[in-house]
């Protein structure tokens, strides 16, 4: 386990209403045979915003979290320099929750004697890598939190009437070191997302020494992209954008040699109007879980500019520097295409690409040499299946065969099953579009502190969002309509 022990750490938050129990030793639990009240699995900013929130329950619980990463990291590849979050800085672990809580980003600055600099900095978006300095900073003081563990399996043992959470300590190597088990009234799952590469470009991106890399790892490539005669970014989003505009910038003027193709049918803005905005609300989350699955199935592809455009500054960016380069005559050796999807790829000689290429507004085919590809197409939410093969014989599945979510988070089990499973960032087909989003970690949090605990810990507002998503209020259990009624329509 990283980060340091209470004696060792002289900053180490304390929250009023809670002291934290001690850490141990590589992660191991001091009684494994005793339950905890809850272990979460995977330690992203997620799992990690409730290890936070957990730490402030009055009373205290008794937690454990695994991941099998050796430290936190928070998508290293993609932290360019200048690169800032989507979201504002109140979007931390807590604030939005518990703005009182030892572990919001301002305490963090305090800690290190930032928040002069910040404040006259008027920074609402911070750095990437600020993001992650701050989240690895709660990561190395929170207790509870054990790095170098993977879990291998969750079951439900109805004798004792809890999980168990086996799990593989690994050497700072990744290899086996021991083996344990420990005992949990609740599980939280919080395995994050994987990149996702297209079928037609996995036999490349697999092959050794072919210079396709996904844009998890590309700062790892960066070097061997820049030093590519020509470079191809595939994907339209942020992290397309973002890799397009850094490899431009580093590229000699004339002779930049990039070419950018997307499937959308415009470098599209992302939705940032303030109304628009209010998808990423708790109100629009629980209009959203009581829609019917199939009106719920076919929202989500068609709310991509929400959380899959570009933002504004990164598309103005983009221009000027384009601009820039035609200022003493002629025109910068960049390509940008949009409309276009891979049909097919594969080798020429040894270390070039060949994409075959489809436009469909013009039902045109082409081929695309290159000599290295960045893959900017996304993420996909981590499979459940092998965690839950234990758990399979409860988990409720909808008409699709994925798993039921309840507006708490809680994966629907049998009723013999009195634990409960609840997910982070799995429940974009019951939640919608803020599943993934940074703005909504502390409410989710709180909101399954909440239900584990049965009473409230931390109050949530009732209200979040100017906008009325339907015409029947859909207020959370237990509030209140807000608002004025609306009266049924009479026919006659």
């Amino acid at each position: 386990m990283t980060g340091s022990t209470p004696e060792q750490d002289t900053d180490r938050p304390r929250h009023p209403r809670d002291t934290p129990a001690p850490d141990h030793p590589h992660g191991q639990d001091p009684a494994p045979d005793r339950p905890h009240d809850l272990v979460g699995i995977g330690i992203g900013p997620f799992n990690l915003s409730l290890a936070a929130l957990a730490h402030g329950v009055p009373g205290g619980l008794s937690t454990a979290f695994y991941e099998q990463r050796p430290a936190f990291h928070w998508h290293p590849g993609l932290l360019i320099d200048g690169a800032t979050l989507q979201v504002p800085f109140l979007a931390d672990l807590v604030t939005l929750a518990d703005p009182a809580s030892p572990w919001t980003f301002l305490n963090y600055l305090k800690s290190r004697e930032r928040l002069f600099p910040f404040y006259f900095a008027e920074k609402f978006h911070i750095h990437r890598a600020e993001y992650d300095a701050y989240c690895r900073w709660a990561s190395e003081r929170l207790p509870g939190l054990h790095f170098g563990h993977q879990v291998d399996s969750v079951r439900w043992n109805p004798e004792r009437r809890l999980f168990e959470v086996d799990y593989t300590q690994l050497d700072p190597d990744g290899e086996t070191e021991a083996l344990g088990r420990t005992y949990t009234r609740n599980v939280v799952l919080g395995v994050g997302t994987e990149p996702y590469v297209p079928e037609p470009l996995r036999p490349l991106a697999d092959a050794p020494g072919v210079p396709v890399v996904h844009s998890a790892d590309y700062l790892a490539h960066r070097e061997t992209l820049l030093a590519a005669g020509h470079v191809t970014v595939v994907g339209s989003g942020q992290s397309g954008a973002e890799i397009f505009l850094d490899l431009l910038r580093a590229r000699p003027a004339g002779a930049e040699g990039i070419h950018w193709l997307t499937r959308t049918e415009a470098f599209a803005p992302m939705e940032y109007s303030k109304l628009g905005l209010e998808h990423f609300t708790p109100d629009y989350t629980r209009y959203f879980h009581a829609l019917p699955e199939q009106v719920r199935d076919g929202l989500v592809p068609r709310q991509w500019q929400l959380h899959k455009g570009i933002d504004d500054a990164t598309i103005t960016a983009i221009h000027d520097e384009l601009y820039r380069r035609t200022l003493h005559g002629g025109w910068p050796d960049a390509v940008l295409t949009p409309g276009v999807r891979v049909r097919t790829a594969g080798r020429v000689a040894t270390t070039r690409v060949e994409l075959h290429l489809e436009h469909v507004q013009q039902n045109a085919r082409t081929r695309l040499t290159t000599d290295a590809v960045v893959l900017a197409t996304g993420y996909r939410e981590r499979p459940l299946e092998r965690l839950l093969t234990g758990l399979d014989p409860y988990v409720r599945h909808d008409s699709a065969g994925r798993p039921r979510v309840d507006e708490h988070y809680r994966l629907v089990l049998d009723p013999s099953v009195t634990g409960a499973v609840h997910v982070q960032n799995a429940e974009r087909h019951t939640h919608g579009v803020g599943a993934p989003d940074l703005g909504l970690a502390a409410w989710r949090s709180a909101t399954i502190l909440n239900a584990i605990t049965g009473k409230e810990p931390y109050p949530l507002p009732r209200r979040t969002a100017f906008t009325s998503f339907g015409l029947e209020a859909r207020e959370a259990p237990g509030i209140p309509a807000q608002g004025r009624k609306l009266t049924p329509l009479v026919q006659h």
